[in-house]
């Protein structure tokens, strides 16, 4: 289990940025090549990402790269560096088919790196499953709530109630195909209240993670997103409650008054192996 607590955005173009990345708490970085980079800088800032995607200089934190857009000129171009500079994970924008994530998977052939799919539009929010089951290569969902709500012509406001159908169902074809999936950004970085209630509502649909855009948002996202120590100490307990109930030849237990069954104790598991894994990330 690899936490994805904290994806950042960190501009392609800024090279003091990509130098500070190596610093922060994040669990992983997107150095990105295409909202945060302006036309006439793209060739420049590929050629940094990419150096710096190969430097094996950023520690334990996982580094991927996001590409432009299959229909942008520069994103052919994109792919043939990405796969020489193999990152992690290459992080593709917009993408609307199996046929496209197919195209890239090619592109990568002969490399380790992995296809994080941005899911950005209502077709591939109605085709997420189909998206997600086609590659074993793709092992990671980003949704880009912001050109969601565009595309939707839904008004972004706190709670965001325009969004919740779009977000289960991706949730939905992310379990369905045994893939990680990473909420969106939170536009206000000045906001925490705001922020940590977005975090707290994406554990709670099912996401892995959070995506920002601002070093701020750290540490609350990955507090959020991880056990708490009340988390890891109930779920203990759990075990230990079910694990004593089938000595005794029962099939169920009770912890706190609840009854306790098998699926109980699959997700106290899943629970201490994620705390397990955040603390060895230090």
């Amino acid at each position: 289990m690899r936490p994805r607590r904290s994806v950042l955005y960190m501009p392609g173009a800024n090279e003091r940025a990509l130098e500070k990345a190596k610093t922060l708490p994040a669990d992983a970085l997107i150095l990105d090549l295409e909202d945060a980079v302006a036309p006439d800088a793209k060739v420049a800032a590929r050629d940094r990402v990419c150096a710096a995607a190969a430097s094996g200089e950023y520690g334990r934190r996982e580094v991927t790269i996001r590409v432009n857009a299959v229909d942008t000129p520069w994103h052919a171009d994109d792919l043939k560096a990405v796969a020489q500079a193999a990152p992690a994970a290459v992080v593709v924008p917009k993408v609307n088919s199996a046929a496209e994530v197919h195209a890239v998977e090619a592109a990568l052939e002969g490399t380790d790196t992995a296809i994080w799919a941005m899911i950005e539009t209502p077709r591939a929010v109605l085709d997420c499953a189909e998206i997600a089951a086609a590659s074993e290569r793709l092992t990671v969902l980003v949704l880009g709530t912001n050109d969601l709500a565009k595309e939707l012509l839904a008004e972004q406001v706190p709670g965001r109630a325009p969004l919740l159908g779009p977000l289960s169902m991706c949730v939905l074809a992310a379990r369905a195909t045994g893939r990680v999936i990473l909420d969106g950004v939170y536009n206000d970085v000045r906001d925490a209240d705001g922020f940590e209630k977005e975090c707290r509502q994406g554990r709670e649909f099912g996401f892995d993670g959070k995506t920002l855009i601002h070093p701020g948002q750290l540490e609350p996202c990955n507090r959020v997103f991880a056990p708490s120590a009340d988390d890891v100490e109930r779920s203990q307990r759990i075990i230990d409650a079910f694990e004593q109930a089938q000595r005794e030849g029962r099939g169920v237990a009770t912890v706190d008054g609840r009854m306790i069954e098998s699926l109980h104790v699959d997700n106290a598991r899943r629970t201490l192996a994620l705390a397990a894994a955040v603390d060895a990330l230090g």
